[in-house]
């Protein structure tokens, strides 16, 4: 009998996983390696060492029992990542690769190095980082012409503050 319709979906999805949702898996994967690692490194900060001077037995078995229980986990969240690792690689394996400099935009002055570099490749990007220059450059063209009727008003207030003072 086949199975049914419900588990043949269960399966579908579990065949189905998307590259992105295996990706913030393996972020959540790395996370958890850390916080143990941090976990095993607090917990063997905190262990005395058993050279006689306040050895407790029971206290240490249960530290060292608490360490290996952190190394186990340590080590299936390891498996769990070299698992998510590889499966993204082979969701991944035909796809053609991207240069980094088309993903990444590079701050130049001139913009032709990248433009040489790219060989048209980001038009749309390299046209929206151009308007986005020229804005700015506007934008610090007003700051400045702000800045000199700010000084101008601060002159003449000056000014007519020491006319009021002369005149009294």
């Amino acid at each position: 009998t086949p199975p049914p319709p419900l588990q043949l979906q269960q399966a579908q999805a579990a065949r189905d996983v998307n590259t992105a949702s295996l990706c913030r898996i393996g972020q959540e994967t790395v996370q958890d390696i850390v916080l143990r690692t941090m976990e095993i490194f607090q917990l063997l900060r905190n262990m005395q060492l058993p050279n006689g001077v306040t050895y407790n037995p029971n206290t240490h078995g249960d530290r060292l029992g608490k360490l290996q229980e952190h190394l186990r986990m340590l080590s299936v969240l390891f498996r769990k990542l070299r698992l998510v690792y590889d499966k993204c690689n082979e969701n991944c394996s035909g796809m053609d690769p991207i240069p980094p400099e088309q993903l990444i935009p590079f701050m130049e002055d001139d913009g032709s190095k990248h433009e040489e570099r790219s060989a048209g490749h980001s038009r749309p990007a390299t046209e929206e980082r151009r308007e986005i220059l020229e804005v700015n450059k506007k934008l610090k063209q007003k700051n400045q012409q702000l800045k000199q009727i700010m000084d101008q008003l601060r002159k003449l207030i000056w000014e007519i503050n020491a006319m009021l003072a002369v005149r009294s």
